[in-house]
């Protein structure tokens, strides 16, 4: 953990006393990781943008329902998830855009591997994936997750394992992969 000479819930008491500078702390240390979140969930960088700027709005507004600033991250991830999920809803897509299967020889480079990665993500179910975002790229406890994605803990776990089981067939060389 960096230690932070002023803490999260010290700004937070700041901002809901009306402190607009010290909001703008709290937005300038969690933009690029709710940024990223969304970015995974939108698939779209200027959607990522839009929904990101509504999300730390929605959070300031509502600064003051915050019952306990220690579980700032959840609540702010959970704002995340409810305006990306309205996004998507509104877009109303045509369909699933077919997923092409990739056959890797030996190594890969970096970006082959990224791409191979996104690929895999992609056929997960939108909760899989979630699931995953949540817990390998941004780093919640599942006790977290299960706040953000509002069910029980177990059904966390549940999403996360199968979606690493699949992904871990979905990756694995295609010489080793089950027939």
């Amino acid at each position: 953990m960096i230690f932070r000479e002023v803490e999260d819930r010290d700004l937070i008491a700041k901002a809901r006393r009306g402190d607009v500078e010290a909001y703008n702390l709290l937005v300038s240390r969690w933009e690029k990781r709710v940024f990223n979140y969304l970015l995974r969930l939108v698939r779209n960088r200027e959607d990522a943008l839009d929904v990101s700027q509504d999300v730390f709005l929605k959070a300031f507004q509502n600064l003051g329902k915050l019952d306990d600033p220690a579980k700032f991250a959840g609540w702010l991830f959970r704002i995340a998830h409810n305006e990306a999920y309205s996004l998507l809803r509104k877009q109303k897509p045509e369909g699933e855009l077919p997923m092409e299967t990739a056959q890797f020889g030996g190594g890969l480079l970096p970006m082959e591997l990224s791409l191979a990665v996104e690929t895999a993500l992609m056929r997960l179910t939108a909760d899989q994936r979630e699931a995953v975002i949540l817990k390998v790229y941004q780093g919640f406890k599942f006790e977290e997750m299960a706040v953000i994605l509002e069910c029980p803990v177990s059904t966390v776990k549940s999403r996360l394992y199968t979606a690493l089981d699949l992904l871990k067939v979905s990756l694995a060389p295609s010489a080793a992969r089950p027939s």
